[in-house]
């Protein structure tokens, strides 16, 4: 798959002032398929370690954090030289070796030449835990789900990507009816690479829907791994809760919903939670549409959405002939929720350090996303 965050990478290894790296991302975004792939076209050699079930390379750091002494482990268990600027270490599950997190401070300060990057799940959640992260000693990318460009991309739909990024609009109103069925497509299909990988050999949108409903198995199943037993039930609500409240005429996110009485305060924590995994973004309401919008903002006013459409569609069980019917109504059927989600991936992937707010009056009369 073509994936645009290529470009970013290239312009970190060029970067003389370029820091150790960190991958974020949800879980099988693509993350590890990225970084070797990086790896394998713009580097004579990858040293790839990964710590999850690796106690060998966890003994390595947690022995100190000299790092003359690791580079000569990391040769040993990659099986080749780890040369500066020819060679990219990557550290894959990081979250599993705390102290290779904190490794990555030393490599800026003590060997800045080197080339690494680092990913691993869950990596939002372990920067607010005290875990040694590096913090102002690495640089951060995130990998999001394909955008709709790269779903074309991936089905070879070179000449219709080609209007877009042209701008051509005579081309793309002409081909309106070829886009227009994409776009259903990938509104079933998302952009999480194994669903669009699925979609991509087969056409087949039943084994596509097994795909998501098996991420999203593997995701609920994280709830009681990686968060404290007190909060996995308030995790499991807010989760379970969204698409539902998205298919609300006022989509705005309502702890009351949930459980009558609710409060937003007792939440707190298991909203943090799934926002620093990556598993929701919080779209925060503003006053005025006015500049800037942060100071506009309504903190305990907001909308919650999936990390990606075709998840969502799998969370809210769409039949299937709901995304292949001719007129489209796919696009305002859930009170037009999926297109929401759609124009929010869009912003995310196009604009990833900005964020992104939604306004709407008083009484909900009236509203802009």
């Amino acid at each position: 798959m073509r994936r645009k965050l290529i470009q970013d990478l290239l312009a970190w290894k060029n970067d003389s002032r370029r820091k150790p790296l960190i991958l974020y991302g949800v879980r099988q975004v693509g993350k590890t398929w990225l970084m070797r792939h990086f790896a394998a076209e713009y580097y004579r050699n990858t040293a790839y370690i990964n710590f999850d079930h690796n106690p060998r390379m966890r003994r390595l750091f947690d022995q100190d954090l000299d790092i003359r002494r690791i580079l000569r482990g990391l040769e040993i268990e990659a099986g080749c030289p780890v040369e500066p600027a020819s060679t990219l270490v990557i550290f894959d599950e990081i979250q599993e070796c705390p102290a290779a997190l904190t490794s990555l401070k030393y490599f800026c300060e003590n060997a800045p030449q080197y080339h690494l990057v680092a990913a691993g799940s869950l990596l939002g959640v372990a920067q607010h835990e005290g875990s040694g992260f590096p913090a102002g000693k690495a640089d951060m990318l995130t990998l999001y789900p394909l955008d709709f460009r790269e779903f074309l991309a991936a089905l070879d739909e070179d000449r219709l990507l080609a209007l877009l990024e042209e701008k051509d609009a005579a081309g793309i109103s002409t081909f309106a009816d070829r886009f227009i069925e994409r776009l259903k497509q990938y509104f079933y299909v998302g952009g999480m690479p194994e669903a669009v990988e699925t979609f991509r050999l087969g056409l087949d949108l039943d084994k596509v829907r097994q795909v998501q409903d098996n991420l999203l198995r593997a995701w609920y199943g994280d709830f009681s791994k990686h968060i404290p037993a007190r909060e996995i039930a308030k995790v499991r609500m807010i989760w379970d809760s969204i698409p539902e409240q998205l298919g609300r005429e006022n989509k705005r996110f309502m702890y009351s919903f949930m459980k009558e009485g609710s409060k937003g305060r007792e939440y707190e924590a298991a909203l943090e939670w799934l926002k620093d995994s990556g598993l929701v973004h919080q779209i925060r309401r503003i006053k005025l549409p006015n500049l800037p919008l942060a100071a506009y903002q309504e903190p305990r006013i907001f909308k919650l959405y999936c990390p990606d459409i075709g998840l969502l569609s799998a969370q809210t069980a769409l039949d299937i002939t709901s995304f292949i019917e001719p007129d489209g109504r796919v696009f305002s059927h859930y009170r037009g929720a999926l297109t929401e989600q759609f124009v929010l991936q869009e912003l995310r992937a196009a604009c990833p350090r900005l964020p992104v707010y939604y306004w709407a009056n008083e009484k909900n009369t009236a509203e802009i996303d």
